[in-house]
C-alpha cells in the first residue's frame, strides 16, 4: 500500500483504489476552523494527485455532523482565524480555509461526498466541492454566513450557483435557511439521499465503480469535464482530441479494448 499522509484530526485509508478521508473531530462538530482539518484536507488532496494508487477520494465526517464549517466560538471571541484587523483577518483567510477551495479544485480524480450529517456553512461549501454528493437522511444543509453577519468567505457563492444556478443560490445565500436533505436532492446538491446506514455503502459502490476504470483514462476524464465549464468548444475539441491520442497510446487502453472483446466472444 502507499505511504498515507499523516494526518493530525482526519482519519485516511486506502483500498482498491478508493481513498476515504474522515474528518475526525466531532468533539468540535468537524469545524473546519480551530482544528487541523484545513491542513489535513490539504494534504490529502496534494497526496491523490501524486498517488497512483487512487482512483477515487470519498470525503465524509465521524460523529452526528459532516462539518459545522467555522468555529463560532472562536468567532465571538474574535480569535484564531477570525482575530486581528482587516489586513490580517484577510491574511488568515487566504492562508487557511481558502486552500480548501483551491485544493478540491486542483484534485485530479473524482471526489464523493458522503454527508452524513449537518454540513453548514463552510461545511456546506466543502460538500460542494465534491463532483458528486451523497446524503444521508439525517444531513442538513445550510449557507449561513449572513446569519452570522459574514458573507461566505471560502468561495460558496462562487460554487453553488454554478451548481443549482444564480436564483436556487442566490436564495439559500441571501435566507441563510437550513434545509433538509430531501429539499437538497429537489434542488439538486445533492444526487440521492439514503437512510444513515446505507450512505457508506451506497458511496462505496459508486466509489468502486469509478475505481474500476483504467486510472489514467479517469483522471483525464475528470480533467475534461472541469475544464469544458470554462473553455469554447473548438478550443475543448483540439484538447479531447490531444487527450485521446495519449489514451490511445496507454496500455490500459489495449487492456479495457481486449476484455471488451473476450467478453462479446464469450456471448
Amino acid at each position: 500500500m502507499s505511504n498515507l499522509p499523516k494526518l493530525t484530526d482526519a482519519l485516511l485509508t486506502l483500498e482498491d483504489r478508493v481513498a476515504v478521508l474522515t474528518f475526525n473531530r466531532h468533539d468540535l462538530r468537524n469545524a473546519l476552523t480551530g482544528s487541523h482539518l484545513i491542513d489535513d484536507i490539504v494534504n490529502t488532496a496534494d497526496w491523490a494527485n501524486h498517488c497512483d494508487d487512487v482512483s477515487v477520494l470519498v470525503i465524509t465526517g465521524a460523529g452526528s455532523a459532516f462539518s459545522a464549517g467555522g468555529n463560532v466560538r472562536d468567532m465571538a471571541e474574535r480569535g484564531g482565524d477570525f482575530a486581528g484587523d482587516v489586513a490580517e483577518c484577510a491574511d488568515r483567510y487566504r492562508k487557511g480555509i481558502q486552500k480548501i477551495p483551491l485544493a478540491l479544485q486542483g484534485v485530479e480524480v473524482p471526489v464523493i461526498a458522503a454527508v452524513n450529517g449537518p454540513a453548514i456553512g463552510a461545511g456546506f461549501d466543502l460538500a460542494n466541492m465534491a463532483d458528486i454528493r451523497i446524503a444521508s437522511e439525517k444531513a442538513k444543509f445550510g449557507e449561513t454566513f449572513l446569519n452570522l453577519g459574514i458573507i461566505p468567505g471560502d468561495g460558496g457563492a462562487w460554487l453553488m450557483q454554478r451548481l443549482i444556478g444564480y436564483q436556487r443560490a442566490f436564495e439559500l445565500t441571501l435566507t441563510g435557511r437550513v434545509v433538509e436533505a430531501s429539499e437538497a436532492k429537489e434542488l439538486g446538491i445533492v444526487l440521492e439521499v439514503v437512510p444513515a446506514d446505507e450512505l457508506m455503502p451506497t458511496v462505496m459502490k459508486i466509489a468502486k465503480r469509478i475505481a474500476s476504470q483504467p486510472p489514467k483514462a479517469t483522471r483525464l476524464t475528470k480533467r475534461l469535464m472541469k475544464m469544458a465549464q470554462r473553455m469554447e468548444l473548438k478550443d475543448f475539441l483540439d484538447l479531447c482530441a490531444v487527450f485521446q491520442g495519449m489514451c490511445h497510446n496507454e496500455p490500459e487502453h489495449l487492456e479495457a479494448v481486449n476484455r471488451m472483446l473476450e467478453s462479446m466472444a464469450k456471448r
